[in-house]
């Protein structure tokens, strides 16, 4: 992979369910190990309340920026990978799992709709847990149509 062809993007992490930073640790692994994906910025991790769904655990967030010349649709697929690799079972909507990865957005303002995947993520200006450590990597990174991600973080009042 190299740099002309890399996209950087956005991802979003979640676990609320065993060994959560270890688990959020191991999928950084798992992601890079055949060399498509680099992690280039990494924030802190962020203890939050459950948002919707049954009553669950707190989860640990954080956010990931990566390289790689896949296209949106690929790493979403090699994002979902990793999540069955780490135990996550899509049982109950919005329901407590070992491991949760986002695609949120790319770099260069992608906006994208297709049955698969909504780039930037549908609900990304609606989740202070999201936009806390996407702050800290990638604040001044263009939401298409909504300003950047620092204007977002600032403006939102959401949990």
């Amino acid at each position: 992979m190299s740099a002309e062809s890399a996209h950087r993007y956005a991802i979003g992490v979640g676990s609320n369910l065993g060994d959560r930073a270890g688990t959020i640790a191991h999928a950084a692994r798992l992601l890079v190990a055949d060399g498509m994906v680099r992690v280039v910025a990494v924030s802190a991790l962020h203890e939050t309340a459950p948002v919707g769904g049954p009553q669950q655990p707190a989860f640990l967030n954080a956010a990931w920026v990566v390289a790689t010349a896949l296209g949106p649709h690929q790493l979403l697929y090699r994002l979902q990978a990793v999540e069955s690799a780490c135990g996550r079972t899509r049982t109950v909507h919005w329901g407590p799992r070992t491991l949760d990865l986002d695609l949120l957005l790319r770099a260069d303002g992608l906006a994208l709709a297709t049955p698969a995947l909504v780039l930037p993520h549908p609900r990304l200006a609606e989740r202070a847990f999201v936009l806390r450590p996407l702050t800290e990597i990638a604040a001044d990174w263009p939401v298409p149509g909504l300003g950047t991600v620092a204007t977002l973080a600032a403006a939102c009042a959401c949990a």
